[in-house]
Parts: C-alpha cells; sequence; structure tokens
C-alpha cells in the first residue's frame, strides 16, 4: 500500500537529534511544524556559541566582543537579503515575529479615515486585528476576499473589491489553515496597477517555498523565524527601501536616533530606524543560521517530501466515516499542511490521545483563524503540519492511530 517503503527521508540523528532516542530510533513524530518548527543543531549552536564567547551589544561597543557581536548581526542581515533575494540588507528590518512587522506597518503606513485595506477570509489573527484596530482607531476599512469554494483565492471577487479607496492589500502568502499559497504575483500586479501597495503575510510561505521579493515586486514581507528552523522570538519585515524610508517611527529610543536633545532628535534611517533598543542578537544570528541551512536543504526538496507525505496521509484518511478536509482535495494544494475535522469528534481530545498513544503531535483547535471556523460555525479541526525532517513513517502514525481512534470515540 502507501506506506511500503519505510523512512523514505532518512534525517541526519546528528541535525536533529530530539527525533530520535538512543538507539537511533524516531522518538516522535512531530507534526506541528506550522506552529513552531524543530531546529537543527547547527542554529541551537549559534545561539549557545554567542552566549558564551560573545555576550556584548551590536552597534554600541567599540570594544572586541562588541564589533564581534556588530559583525555577526550584519552577516546574519546579508544572509537573510540573501535568502530573500532583497535588493540590499538596511531592507531587512528585525523583528519579534510575524506578528510585529505586520503591526509595524499598521501603525506607520500613512493610513486615513476611509482608507482601504483588503485582507481575506482565511487570514491569521495576526493579519485581522490589526485592521480591526485602524479601523477603530483611524477610521481605516477594511474588507474581505472571499475564498473559492475549495478555499482557494478568488481572484475575481478580490478585483472587483478595488476602488480609488484602496490604499494596501494585505494577506497571506500560504494559509496556516489549510496550506493552500495564494497567487501572490498575480495579487500584487493587480494592486500595483490599482495604485495600491502589497503586504504579504510569509509566516507560513517564506519556511516552504522558494521567496524572491523582486521577482514579486512586493512592497513589504513579514515572516518568522521559529516557522523556518530560526529562535522563537525572532522575525522579519522586509521592505522596498523608498517606502520605508516614508514610514513613520514605531518603537522609538535607543538605537533609533542619530542625535537628541531635549527638544528633538535625528532619526537614523532603516533599518535602524525600526530597531529601537536591545535586540536579541543570540536569536538574530541564529536567525541567519537558519536561513543558511534551508538553503542547503533546498525548497525543491521541501516541496518534494511534504507533497509525498501529505498525499500519503489523505489516502490514509479519507475513508474514515465523517471526515472532512479543509482545503482543497488535491493534497499538492495543501503542501505541508493536512487539516481536517471528524464530525462528532473533539479535536482536542483527539490530538491528545495521538500523542499518548503513539507521540504523534498535531494540533487542534481553530489555529488563530477563528474568524474563518466562526463563520462557519465549527468547532475546531486537527491540523498535521510536515515539514522535510518528516518521514513516511511519521505518516504512517498518524494514519494508523487516527483509524484507531476514530473507533473507540465512537
Amino acid at each position: 500500500m502507501l506506506f511500503g517503503k519505510k523512512n523514505a527521508n532518512p534525517i541526519n540523528t546528528v541535525d536533529f537529534p530530539i527525533l530520535f532516542k538512543p538507539d537511533g530510533q524516531r522518538a516522535m513524530a512531530y507534526l506541528d511544524s506550522a506552529c513552531q518548527s524543530l531546529r537543527p543543531v547547527q542554529v541551537t549552536q549559534a545561539i549557545q556559541r554567542y552566549y558564551e564567547i560573545s555576550q556584548a551589544c551590536s552597534g554600541r561597543s567599540m570594544h572586541r566582543l562588541g564589533t564581534a557581536v556588530t559583525s555577526m548581526v550584519d552577516e546574519s542581515r546579508v544572509q537573510v537579503a540573501k535568502f530573500i533575494n532583497a535588493r540590499r540588507k538596511d531592507e531587512v528590518i528585525f523583528t519579534r515575529n510575524t506578528t510585529e512587522g505586520i503591526n509595524l506597518i499598521a501603525n506607520t503606513l500613512r493610513l486615513r479615515a476611509g482608507d482601504t485595506v483588503l485582507i481575506s477570509d482565511k487570514e491569521h489573527n495576526s493579519n485581522l486585528i490589526p485592521w480591526q484596530k485602524a479601523a477603530k482607531d483611524k477610521g481605516v476599512i477594511y474588507k474581505i476576499v472571499p475564498s473559492l469554494p475549495d478555499n482557494t483565492f478568488n481572484l475575481e471577487a478580490y478585483q472587483k473589491l478595488f476602488d480609488g479607496n484602496v490604499k494596501l492589500v494585505s494577506l497571506t502568502a500560504m494559509s496556516n489553515l489549510d496550506g493552500v499559497a495564494n497567487p501572490a504575483q498575480e495579487i500584487i500586479k493587480i494592486a500595483h496597477d490599482k495604485g495600491a501597495l502589497v503586504l504579504l503575510d510569509g509566516a507560513q510561505s517564506v519556511p516552504h517555498l522558494q521567496t524572491d521579493v523582486q521577482a514579486l515586486d512586493v512592497d513589504f514581507l513579514a515572516f518568522s523565524g521559529h516557522k523556518m528552523c530560526g529562535p522563537s522570538g525572532t522575525g522579519v519585515l522586509y521592505g522596498k527601501y523608498a517606502l520605508l524610508q516614508e514610514l513613520d517611527t514605531f518603537l522609538v529610543g535607543g538605537d533609533t536616533v542619530a542625535n537628541s536633545t531635549y527638544d528633538s532628535c535625528e532619526f537614523l534611517p532603516p533599518p535602524e530606524k525600526f530597531e529601537a533598543g536591545l535586540q536579541d542578537y543570540a536569536g538574530i544570528i541564529g536567525l541567519g543560521e537558519a536561513a543558511k541551512y534551508l538553503e542547503k536543504v533546498g525548497f525543491n526538496k521541501i516541496q518534494q517530501i511534504e507533497h509525498e507525505l501529505n498525499a500519503a496521509i489523505t489516502e490514509g484518511i479519507q475513508s474514515i466515516p465523517g471526515l472532512h478536509f479543509i482545503g482543497p482535495s488535491n493534497p499538492i494544494l495543501r503542501n505541508g499542511i493536512v487539516c481536517f475535522y471528524i464530525d462528532g469528534l473533539d479535536s482536542h481530545r483527539i490530538a491528545l490521545m495521538l500523542d499518548q498513544m503513539a507521540a504523534v503531535m498535531v494540533r487542534s483547535g481553530m489555529h488563530c483563524v477563528h474568524s474563518w471556523f466562526n463563520a462557519r460555525k465549527l468547532q475546531g479541526s486537527i491540523r498535521a503540519s510536515l515539514y522535510f525532517y518528516n518521514t513516511l513513517e511519521d505518516a504512517e502514525k498518524l494514519v494508523t492511530n487516527l483509524h484507531k481512534i476514530q473507533k473507540v470515540l465512537r
């Protein structure tokens, strides 16, 4: 059957020791990478090196430790810029996560009452709540693009929402709900033709798809380190440099200014203008290592593994009575996510039993897309999210134990 070949994707135990027992057998099936990915030792070692031999500030002190950290942070900025093909390293702003990046744009882009922002009906709370707040605080209007029946992007409905007031399109590049990648290039071209800017939420897409900001011609892109094998509490906001120069300030204080008096200050240019205070230097260095690591793995390999495993899981569980997939029926269109619910069964209970019975780790609930579930009166779902360190053995454990659990609970 579909699980005839075992360990089709053998993983180096040296890189991800958390996945293995001392005897080399798999310790768990970690299927929650859309929430937070695992980190290879190359990343954790880079963080550890900072705390062991480089404990100083970047961009402040002239002594040897300070200059060493300044150099390492700069190298990470260069590496991340290369990773997304930014024109210059100064277009990379280090943040804590995607949420901070989106909030930065929501608070610094000069939107006025009556200006319109377009979002989709599948946005993570991080790309919904900031616009709800902007609507309340500034009178900004946000309009929602409804998805097609199979949960893919509705280009026709999108185009119809444009009028002279649309100033920004803020959309997920790949949904964390169902793994569907939106047609970003078409979305951006349409917006630019209508005179609007585009902000992409790349939290889910950047770790799984090759991202070229120049080829996309995207104006802003926000993504997180913790979903791309990097440290938690790290992220990036990319912006075209000319646009970053025009943005208002967000958080201000130390490291954002070149000089100040009691009455005024002179702000530094981007990216320093937006990186207030002491930064997570260890995390930034680790994020650079994560970008380097993913480049070595290669996005073609990542896509190949995710598509193979998604297809295997989809085939293995589709016969479960009352099971409904969220998103398109074709697993390739769902990339590394298998999201589903089973009529009459509690998603949290299923997730807990998978962990207790077989160390299969999935996420249950509404996945920070409460609006989508509430609009459809659904209580939640199970989400298995895949990455390149997963194997057919992981997929088989999920399928086998789901069949057992649904029989027990009915």
